[in-house]
């Protein structure tokens, strides 16, 4: 046992449970983190407790250990009820064998649960295929809906203990210098304290208006799976309802860091956009103030049990954790850096390719995970109480109404840029009003702003709306005909051809507004 943190030696029982014929198959796989370790063999997987006390975790009883097991098939269940069977004893049998499910008396403990494919993890998707658009929809979808459903939890103690965990994060640091280097932890641990005490205000009042809740507590992407085409939580934290308590974005913030970590930059930025507009909470706009120390916490914490997993592995296993910790800590610094906020609109009629580029541009700007993205074809229909892909009466495009979707759209926009995000904005603003006004927000906001007019040939607006599918744009072939007699008036926005292909455009806007 050189891994300081193990207390009692489990060697017997993992030997047990990594032999094929202990469950009448030809072979067993076994994982090994920090704080479990995993057989997988045949249709069935048992994980079970590793005999170890950290400072956020003790395992180090056999009484412990049961709990641990018995409590995450309870809190399981409810996110993925067809993989969690039950709770199995490792029992001491009269012959002094070491059983699977004996009748003997309990030595140790493990979770049973259904084998599930594990290329359909979202960890493997990720890695192999990437994290498409409707895939990112659907985990922000998964995440709105469970929080929606966790009820709140003890605030107080959440938010003091908090504190105490970026002098855990200190301390971890510490024990691993070759990955985390000396002064750089130690001004992410200063940073970290200071932004902690800007924050904990507002926090409570989060708190008290019941945003702070018993959550999932570890949502990243190994704790993710595809069953029946849909992503489905499992793993959640079972050792400690205070470390799964916490603000519903600070859940969020997990599954974030974990997608920006595998350079899944526009899933990250995606998730989090559509999150918001799954959720159309104001109040959720003004948490992003907390989103760069929430993000810095969970990639700190990552970075500290990819270092303590490193102790329990070999060769390019224990190689890809020591460089799984050192990226996360990087991560960690660059989470709290300060960025300017940037306003970036993006105007032209219907066809000429403003989400498009609108989404492209998102995931690069500002504050990790990149710019909220803004969307008055969205905001319509949230101000309608419509589905999003629903079609809008005619008679709701109106001055009236279309004023006041563009106050929506204004109003948001400014709650962000003070919370220190940046974002952009699309929609037509044919009136110069409107262009004007959202130039105005950046300049009352002490932001950068840079606008960009579309333009493409009546032609190729006229085949894109047509061949829109479950989208917001209500706008059709006969739309894009009728504004060819709108007048926008003078343009000072810079002007961009969006006919050539996709990327080819999508650099010239990058290059136009960093």
């Amino acid at each position: 046992m050189s891994d300081p943190h193990t207390v009692h030696d489990q060697s017997e029982a993992f030997s047990l449970m990594e032999k094929p014929e202990t469950h009448g198959v030809s072979d067993v796989k076994r994982i090994d983190t920090h704080a479990n370790v995993v057989f997988l063999a045949g249709e069935h997987a048992y994980k079970m407790k590793r005999a170890v006390k950290f400072p956020f975790l003790d395992y180090s009883t056999l009484d412990k250990r049961e709990h641990a097991c018995q409590r995450e098939v309870e809190l399981n269940r409810q996110y993925a009820p067809e993989i969690y069977l039950g709770v199995v004893p490792l029992t001491r049998e009269e012959d002094g064998q070491l059983t699977l499910n004996g009748q003997g008396t309990p030595e140790e403990w493990a979770v049973h649960m259904v084998r599930f494919d594990e290329e359909l993890g979202l960890d493997q998707i990720c890695d192999h295929q990437g994290i498409n658009d409707p895939l990112a929809e659907e985990l922000a979808r998964l995440m709105a809906t469970a929080h929606k459903a966790a009820k709140p939890s003890d605030h107080e103690r959440w938010i003091a203990d908090l504190r105490n965990y970026v002098e855990q994060n200190r301390s971890a640091f510490e024990e691993f210098p070759a990955f985390f280097p000396k002064e750089l932890a130690k001004d992410l641990s200063e940073r970290a304290e200071k932004e902690h005490s800007r924050i904990a205000p507002f926090l409570r009042a989060r708190g008290e208006k019941g945003y702070i809740r018993l959550t999932h507590g570890d949502a990243h992407l190994s704790n993710i799976v595809l069953i029946d085409n849909k992503p489905k939580l499992f793993d959640a934290v079972e050792f400690d309802d205070i470390i799964a308590t916490g603000d519903i974005l600070y859940d969020l913030a997990y599954l974030l860091l974990d997608l920006w970590e595998h350079d899944e930059m526009r899933a990250a930025n995606r998730v989090l956009n559509r999150y918001l507009v799954a959720t159309h909470d104001p109040y959720d706009l003004e948490a992003l103030t907390c989103l760069p120390f929430f993000m810095m916490m969970r990639a700190s914490i990552r970075a500290k049990i990819a270092a303590s997993a490193s102790l329990h592995k070999q060769g390019s296993e224990k190689a890809r954790s020591e460089a799984q910790a050192q990226r996360y800590f990087r991560i960690a610094c660059e989470a709290l850096e300060p960025v300017q906020p940037q306003v970036i609109g993006v105007g032209g009629f219907s066809g000429t390719g403003k989400t498009t580029i609108a989404r492209g541009l998102a995931p690069f700007i500002g504050r990790l995970p990149g710019a909220i993205h803004l969307r008055t074809d969205v905001e319509r229909k949230l101000l309608l109480g419509l589905n999003e892909t629903e079609r809008a009466p005619a008679e709701t495009y109106t001055k009236e109404v279309s004023n006041a979707v563009y106050d929506q759209v204004l109003t948001k926009a400014k709650t962000v840029l003070q919370t220190g995000h940046s974002v952009v904005v699309d929609g037509v603003f044919a009136d110069p009003s409107e262009r004007q006004a959202l130039e105005d927000i950046a300049r009352s906001t002490d932001a950068s702003f840079s606008g960009l007019w579309l333009e493409a040939p009546q032609d190729i607006k006229s085949t894109r709306v047509t061949e829109r599918r479950n989208d917001a744009s209500d706008a059709t072939a006969d739309v894009v005909s009728r504004q060819n007699d709108m007048d926008p008036g003078l343009v000072s926005w810079t002007r961009l051809q969006t006919d050539a292909d996709a990327v080819t455009v999508q650099l010239q806007a990058l290059d136009l507004v960093l």
